[in-house]
């Protein structure tokens, strides 16, 4: 190991590059019991991009009831410094939101359903059935503008109210969101509960169904600490968008038991060893991880952060 960076032994059944979408600045901030100012979001979205981030979920336009800690989108979206290359994408959670979203600038945006009834009346104060009618028309507007949409799906390996998700629910579900016409479906386990044997017989489901990895992409939640040993396992079958927030931020606001999100510098360290490209300065990701902990008056959950940056905190 030099400088902060891993051996690289190249594996040859990964793919050869991965897209990281960042989700830090929306996933990882939404749960955050301590407000973070707009400036410190704003600077945050500039210094991700300039760690080589190039999909930034930036905020989320829902209602501040909901969550708080996303109440300024609208004022933190207009002033972010786009950079070249870098796509900026917001979530959406129905027609005021995209209304929302469209007002403040956005070209890119995202839908986030449920693949399990109790979730979707606790979290989107819908049905299971319902939400897709509220999905439609926000979809169909963005596509008329000539937005991308992605679709997110959670609870897609456990609900901390039904328990285990049936494979073909979460299969029935996804191709509904891709057939509304989202670009790309995120798997989400959002309480963390995934082993890797479940991820594999979920993709295969997808593949039996017609769905191919292409279109899919995974969002790991590490309460177990299986995340990143998850995230492998999908890279193996061909997926090649991995969701990651810098520094292990992250959980849900309506799912207490989920804990943070698979920290992008653990995401980093694992795909340099492999010699998979991923485009990211890992130790300019690590000081923004650093800087953020610093906000939030604790360390980062991160395993990576904490090693390279031991002391700095």
């Amino acid at each position: 190991m030099t400088a902060g960076l891993p051996d690289v032994v190249p594996a040859a059944d990964l793919p050869s590059r991965i897209q990281i979408v960042e989700v830090g600045p929306r996933d990882g901030l939404q749960n955050e019991s301590k407000p973070i100012d707009a400036a410190a979001k704003i600077e945050f979205i500039d210094r991700l991009g300039a760690a080589g981030l190039t999909v930034i979920e930036a905020t989320s336009f829902v209602d501040p009831g909901w969550v708080p800690q996303l109440a300024d989108a609208g004022q933190v979206f207009p002033a972010i410094s786009p950079r070249p290359g870098v796509r900026y994408p917001v979530l959406v959670p129905n027609m005021r939101g995209f209304q929302r979203a469209v007002a403040a600038g956005a070209s890119e945006i995202a839908v986030f359903g449920s693949a399990t009834e109790a979730f979707a009346r606790k979290n989107l104060a819908s049905t299971f059935e319902r939400q897709f009618d509220m999905f439609r028309p926000v979809v169909d507007g963005a596509l008329e503008r000539g937005m991308r949409v992605r679709g997110y799906l959670s609870m897609c390996f456990g609900d901390p109210w039904e328990g285990p998700v049936p494979v073909y629910d979460v299969v029935r579900a996804g191709k509904r969101l891709l057939d509304l016409g989202c670009a790309e479906l995120s798997l989400g386990d959002t309480i963390g509960v995934a082993t890797a044997g479940q991820v594999s017989a979920l993709l295969g489901a997808f593949s039996e169904a017609g769905v191919g990895p292409d279109r899919l992409a995974v969002h790991f939640h590490d309460t177990y600490g299986q995340a990143l040993a998850n995230t492998l396992t999908a890279l193996r079958f061909g997926v090649t968008t991995v969701d990651a927030s810098a520094g292990g931020l992250g959980g849900c606001p309506y799912a207490k038991s989920a804990t943070g999100n698979l920290a992008t510098e653990d995401l980093v360290w694992a795909l340099t060893g492999l010699g998979i490209d991923h485009g990211v300065d890992l130790p300019v990701l690590v000081a923004t991880s650093v800087w953020m902990a610093r906000l939030l008056g604790r360390p980062s959950p991160s395993a990576v952060v904490r090693a390279l940056a031991a002391g700095a905190m």
